[in-house]
């Protein structure tokens, strides 16, 4: 049944491709369609999948061509390009089902900002791929007794940080095994709940508050000032501001639950940026992320 799960998300998402791109897409086996985790358009080079072990061209392709990634944005935002604009600005943009297309072109600057992207290079398409239960053996020993501990998820990049945050949350919002509570997420690139017209098109639970493509910082007060959360979620802190706003929620006595780019509690300790954060002690978990050959691992330290 996950397998299914998989593939169908998989083909929802190479059904964005032109109708010759889309036929190599789906000529894939489909054991690697199940775990595919993005297709790599780039002009003048063939159709690629990234999957867990690296990317690869698909066989017997001819090279994308500039109008092929046109057309992928057409098909995506249904011949409404326009009303994708502000999210192409920021260099993606997020369609039904969660999918989420990066975007690089050559930028239109106006008044020293990104006003639009034409002449398109590149398009990546992110297959949204949600895995429930992914917690299951992390989240009891988020908790002491009734409190839930502000927890910092680390792991390099592409090590499943956004994933286990996502079902961290669901489980925090739901109820399951503790007493539920208000989650808010700032999202600003949409990864977690995948906002599509309001709603979320990946599970982020019935209690949760999105505050959807807005700067973390921002979108972190709002959700304070506005919305009585009881944990703050956010994907990836990588700015100053990000970092005081988290401070100054945790002081409000609100739970945080966040991700950072690290290998492990050395390597977060030598980061200038992290230092105000483990010298507060806004965080009394830490979860760290290996990946492992036979498939993911996650270790929880005391802070």
């Amino acid at each position: 049944m996950r397998e299914q799960g998989d593939v169908t998300r998989y083909l929802q998402a190479s059904a964005l491709l032109p109708p010759r791109l889309r036929r190599q897409a789906e000529g894939l086996d489909r054991a690697s369609q199940a775990v595919a985790e993005e297709l790599r358009l780039r002009a003048g080079r063939p159709l690629a999948v990234v999957c867990p072990r690296g990317e690869r061209p698909l066989a017997g392709g001819e090279p994308v061509s500039p109008a092929e990634l046109e057309q992928v944005v057409e098909i995506a935002t249904r011949a409404s390009a326009h009303t994708a604009l502000e999210r192409m600005r920021s260099g993606f943009f997020t369609v039904p089902g969660g999918h989420r297309i990066g975007i690089c072109g050559t930028a239109v600057v106006k008044d020293g900002a990104v006003s639009n992207l034409r002449q398109l290079s590149s398009l990546a398409i992110r297959v949204a791929r949600q895995v429930p239960g992914a917690a299951a053996q992390v989240a009891d020993r988020l908790w002491e007794g009734a409190a839930f501990q502000s927890t910092l998820i680390l792991s390099p990049p592409g090590g499943g940080k956004t994933t286990l945050l996502r079902d961290l949350i669901r489980r925090l919002s739901d109820g399951v095994g503790h007493p539920a509570l208000r989650v808010g997420v700032a999202d600003e690139r949409g990864e977690v709940a995948a906002m599509y017209n309001g709603l979320p098109q990946l599970d982020v639970g019935g209690q949760t508050d999105v505050m959807d493509g807005c700067p973390k910082a921002e979108g972190l007060m709002m959700l304070l000032r506005g919305m009585n959360p009881q944990v703050l979620a956010a994907d990836e802190i990588t700015a100053p501001q990000d970092c005081a706003a988290l401070l100054l929620a945790a002081n409000c006595g609100v739970g945080l639950l966040c991700t950072a780019h690290a290998n492990d509690l050395e390597d977060l300790k030598s980061r200038p940026l992290y230092r105000p954060l483990l010298e507060h002690r806004c965080f009394q978990k830490l979860a760290v992320l290996t990946r492992r050959p036979e498939g993911r691992h996650c270790q929880v330290y005391q802070l």
